[in-house]
C-alpha cells in the first residue's frame, strides 16, 4: 500500500511539472498530493513564493531599456541591474516595480517624466528582470528599497502593485527617510492575502497552508499576518501620497487599496475604470495624472 501512494505521488509530481499552469487538472491533482504528500507540496508552495516567474519585455519596452545608463551594483548574494535617464541635475524619481515585474513595465510613463524634468533611476529586484537569479523573498526586495532611497536620496517615488508593499515596508523601517510625493499605482495590503492567493493558484489545502507560514515566519523572523501596509502607513514619513486603482482589478482587488487609504492621513485616493492591473501603467489618463500630482 505504501509503496503504490509513494509511485502515485511520483505519478502527480511529474504531471504537475509538466503540465499547463492554468490546468484546473493540475489545481487538483495539487490538492490530491496536498493530502498525501502536505510537506512536499508546502516546499512547492515556498519555490512559488520566493522564485519569481518574470514575462518577457515587449520589444520597445526592450529598445527603451537600451537608451539608459545602466550599471549593476551588489546586493547582498545578486547583482542588480539599474537604470538611470535624463539630467543628473534635475529632480530625482525612483520607480518601483511590482511582484514578478521589472524596470521596463514603466515604459510608457518614464517619457513623460523625462519632458517634466525628472532625472528618473528605476532597476530590477533581485531575481528579477536583468538582476541575477535565485531565491528571494519580498523582504530582501524591500530591504534593496531603502538602499536606492538611501544611496540616492529621491524625495518622489511611484511604484507598481507589491511594489508598494516592499517600498512601505522599506520606509516603516527607515523612518528618518523622508518622501515629498508618492504615487501608488495599486497597492495590495496584507502580505497574507498574497500567501492565500498562491494557495488558492496552487489548490493546496488549510494544513499545507500552515506548514508554509510557519516556514516563512521562521526563515524570515516575521509574524506573516502582522505585515500590512495599512499598518506602515501610520508610521512612514510621506508628505503627500497618491493611489490610484482600477475599480476591476482581478489581481489585487480595490478594497485593499481602499483599506490602505483609510489609514493613511497623508493619502487621496483615485478610482479608475478600464485599465485593469497592468494597462494601468500604460494608460494616458492615469500618466497624466501621476505627471499632474508629482508636478
Amino acid at each position: 500500500m505504501e509503496q503504490d501512494a509513494s509511485e502515485l505521488v511520483k505519478i502527480l509530481v511529474v504531471f504537475i511539472l509538466v503540465s499547463n499552469h492554468n490546468s484546473e487538472m493540475k489545481r487538483q491533482s495539487i490538492n490530491l498530493l496536498s493530502r498525501i504528500a502536505s510537506k512536499m507540496l508546502s516546499n512547492l508552495a515556498y519555490k512559488t513564493l520566493t522564485n519569481p516567474q518574470i514575462k518577457k519585455l515587449r520589444e520597445h519596452e526592450l529598445a527603451f531599456l537600451a537608451k539608459a545608463d545602466k550599471e549593476k551594483i551588489k546586493f547582498k548574494d545578486f547583482d542588480i541591474q539599474t537604470y538611470k535617464w535624463g539630467n543628473q541635475n534635475d529632480e530625482k524619481i525612483l520607480l518601483i516595480h511590482g511582484w514578478e515585474g521589472q524596470a521596463g513595465n514603466f515604459t510608457d510613463i518614464i517619457p513623460r517624466l523625462l519632458e517634466n524634468g525628472y532625472y528618473v533611476i528605476a532597476f530590477d529586484a533581485p531575481s528579477h528582470g536583468f538582476s541575477s537569479k535565485g531565491e528571494t523573498s519580498l523582504f530582501e526586495f524591500s530591504d534593496l528599497v531603502g538602499k536606492m532611497l538611501t544611496d540616492y536620496q529621491c524625495k518622489k517615488i511611484l511604484s507598481h502593485s507589491f511594489g508598494g508593499v516592499a517600498t512601505t515596508n522599506a520606509l516603516y523601517n527607515n523612518q528618518d527617510i523622508e518622501i515629498d510625493k508618492y504615487v501608488l499605482l495599486t497597492t495590495p495590503d496584507k502580505f497574507i492575502q498574497r500567501i492565500d492567493d498562491v494557495v488558492k493558484y496552487l489548490g493546496i489545502t488549510e494544513k499545507v497552508k500552515n506548514i508554509l507560514v510557519n516556514r516563512l515566519e521562521k526563515e524570515m523572523n516575521i509574524d506573516v499576518r502582522q505585515v500590512s501596509v495599512s499598518d506602515f502607513v501610520k508610521e512612514i514619513n510621506v508628505n503627500q501620497s497618491l493611489i490610484i486603482h482600477d475599480k476591476n482589478d482581478k489581481v489585487v482587488p480595490i478594497s485593499q487599496s481602499i483599506n490602505v487609504h483609510k489609514n493613511w492621513k497623508n493619502s487621496q485616493l483615485k478610482e479608475i475604470e478600464g485599465t485593469g492591473h497592468f494597462r494601468i501603467l500604460r494608460t494616458k489618463e492615469v500618466v497624466d495624472n501621476i505627471v499632474e500630482f508629482m508636478n
